[in-house]
């Protein structure tokens, strides 16, 4: 009970709610002609409804306590039938108004708006079709069994179709009238005249065809179906009261077409109601097909305004041809870019294409640009190209052009829907980005070939050693007397075979210097590895560490850069070593392992006792390193030299300890 009262509705509001129900029962007695049924159409049916419908569910035990008073109040002034008669006439009210009203919420929704043709055809097929079953069957039971003035079928039709009626000329103005209560029509003074001249046009009508003056009832319909196209929901709520009004002035004064002998009464009450009810529903439903296109309409016009500003706020020049290629459209961007309205580029004889592509397009790109979008346009193909445009400042930028055709249903093209974006800082970006790459390239080679200079040196002092102490034999044999000429020439072709094989040595590092061409050999891979072993050999000529080599004999040659390849080795084994430096106890042994690797590839693995790798992928990675003074290149330029010979290079720490590196070599053939 606490519930129920706490969701009690404002006591004036059920004032108003059951004077209106009073008011329409009297509405409804007026316009009776047949006698024992007290009404014609039934508008506090649709008070009823409107009312329901619009509250919340809660607050309904409310609304029907107030219709029942009203009820009561309204039989005791009006109708004067026994109070359980009226009880159970409001019974079958009460009933078919609750049903109703959540059949509508349910389909339509909370709270209910009248904006689509699915909508109203809903309110009216629930609200005035199925509600009023419930009414009409316990009326006209009422009618029959217990005041016994007509037969149960021949009131039921009146119950029902008086019912109904009331629903579609009453519900729309009360749902119009409650949403509306505190918003005033915003109407221009052209709007009020024309409403104006439309309710004196609809009045004169309606006395006039009511009256008998014009042929037939139904030509008030132009006006009535105007006001619903014009003014829609709410002025054909207005024009169905305003019809119901001339309808019962028309009819209680008997001068209605509506009115007649006894003999006629109950053909004329149902001509009467129908007459009521076609002009509602028809007026409704052509004012929910108007409001339908005005939604429709507005709702198109929003869209192309949304297209309009986003074409015009986008970052890119949008442009649009005929099928044929002829421009049609240039947004506000292109032409503050291009600093010239294109209109301005038409000239006698040329295409406005030809004039504006040789305006804005520079000279080297004309060519280009123009052959491709032709081949474009006469193919149907997707237009995409780079190419110089100019500015309104006379600079020429680098733009991105891209163009695509809009086909129909069938497939034609209709239009081509083209855009071009500036990218010309891109472009410069890129250019820095990759004259960088190709600096930072150099200087990391460089970088690393400084700690591999140092290592080559021991094998190029080698063969300068050994000139130099040849000369000196040279000079011994032939000071002697006499010279011993053999001894001489053999010791001159040694100094001949080592200055040969130091001036290799510098060759090599100055062509990874200067950026030629690799030169690729077949070379043996065990001799390159022993050979830089040799290299290393004052590096690694400590007790703490001993080098282990496992190599496969017998192993095809592999084509590769002799000079890089040895980069590879040190840069592999120093790690290798520099690894186990920082490693504690147990054995520091380094071994180096050849083999094959399938039946076209040579792998060599280098395996050391180290600490192993924190981050096994991101070893690779150019800058990485965990070397207090590293630069992170190693690594990097490894995967570079193998990646270049059509190899893989990959990392894994060991099961025990430490780490492998492992590379693989294409074979010479």
């Amino acid at each position: 009970m606490t519930r129920l009262w706490a969701h009690r509705p404002q006591l004036l509001h059920l004032g108003l709610f059951s004077g209106a129900y009073v008011l329409g029962g009297g509405f409804a007695q007026l316009l009776a002609i047949v006698p024992g049924t007290g009404i014609s159409i039934w508008p506090p049916s649709g008070l009823f409804i409107a009312t329901l419908v619009l509250a919340p569910r809660s607050s309904w035990p409310w609304w029907v306590l107030a219709g029942c008073f009203a009820e009561l109040v309204g039989n005791f002034v009006w109708f004067h039938n026994s109070v359980p008669a009226a009880l159970l006439i409001y019974t079958g009210n009460a009933l078919g108004a609750v049903f109703g009203s959540w059949l509508v919420n349910r389909v339509c929704g909370r709270p209910v708006q009248q904006e689509t043709l699915q909508q109203v055809l809903a309110f009216v097929l629930l609200g005035a079709g199925v509600a009023p079953i419930f009414s009409a069957t316990v009326g006209a039971a009422t009618v029959a069994f217990v005041m016994q003035s007509q037969t149960f079928i021949g009131a039921w039709i009146l119950f029902w179709i008086g019912d109904a009626t009331g629903v579609l000329i009453v519900a729309p103005l009360a749902v119009v009238v409650f949403q509306n209560w505190r918003r005033g029509a915003h109407f221009s003074a052209a709007r009020w005249l024309e409403a104006g001249a439309l309710a004196v046009i609809f009045i004169a009508v309606s006395a006039l065809s009511l009256g008998g003056y014009l042929p037939f009832a139904y030509i008030i319909m132009p006006p009535l179906l105007w006001a619903g196209v014009r003014f829609e929901f709410k002025g054909a709520a207005v024009m169905l009261v305003l019809l119901a009004l001339v309808t019962a002035a028309f009819t209680i004064s008997g001068a209605s077409q509506f009115a007649g002998d006894a003999g006629s009464q109950r053909n004329k009450q149902i001509m009467l109601q129908l007459f009521l009810g076609i002009s509602a529903f028809s007026a409704l439903i052509v004012a929910a097909i108007s409001r339908q296109h005005q939604q429709a309409v507005l709702t198109l016009r929003q869209s192309e305004r949304s297209l309009r500003e986003l074409v015009q706020t986008l970052p890119v020049q949008i442009w649009c041809t005929t099928p044929e290629g002829n421009p049609t459209y240039f947004s506000q961007q292109f032409r503050d870019f291009v600093g010239f309205n294109v209109e301005e580029k038409d000239g006698d004889g040329v295409s406005r294409l030809s004039s504006v592509l040789s305006a804005i397009l520079h000279p080297d790109d004309l060519a280009v640009v123009t052959a491709r979008f032709a081949h474009s346009v006469k193919t149907g193909e997707p237009f995409a190209l780079k190419h110089r445009q100019r500015r309104f400042d006379g600079q020429y930028r680098w733009v991105e052009t891209r163009a695509a055709a809009m086909r129909d249903g069938q497939g034609a093209i209709v239009q081509w829907n083209g855009v071009s974006l500036d990218i010309d800082d891109q472009v410069q970006a890129e250019d820095s980005l990759r004259h960088a790459s190709v600096k930072l390239t150099q200087a990391t080679q460089a970088a690393s070939l400084a700690e591999l200079s140092a290592s080559i040196a021991h094998e190029v002092n080698q063969p300068l050693a050994a000139i130099v102490a040849n000369s000196h034999a040279c000079q011994r044999w032939l000071g002697t007397e006499p010279p011993n000429m053999e001894r001489a020439k053999l010791t001159v072709e040694r100094i001949t075979r080592d200055a040969n094989t130091a001036a290799d040595v510098v060759s090599r590092i100055r062509a990874l210097f200067r950026r030629t061409p690799d030169v690729r050999s077949s070379e043996d891979v065990n001799r390159l590895i022993s050979e830089v072993c040799r290299l290393m050999s004052d590096k690694t000529a400590t007790p703490a560490i001993r080098i282990v080599m496992n190599l496969e004999s017998d192993l095809p040659s592999v084509a590769v850069d002799r000079i890089q390849v040895q980069q590879l080795l040190v840069n592999l084994i120093r790690n290798g070593m520099e690894a186990m430096d920082t490693a504690s106890g147990g054995a520091r042994t380094l071994q180096i392992r050849s083999c094959r690797d399938g039946s076209d590839a040579i792998r060599v693995e280098v395996r050391d006792s180290g600490t192993g790798f924190k981050e096994v992928e991101r070893a690779f990675a150019p800058f990485f390193t965990t070397k207090p003074n590293g630069m992170g290149m190693g690594l990097a330029i490894c995967r570079s030299i193998i990646e270049s010979h059509g190899g893989r290079l990959w990392a894994a720490n060991n099961e025990t300890r430490g780490a492998t590196v492992a590379f693989t070599l294409r074979l010479a053939n």
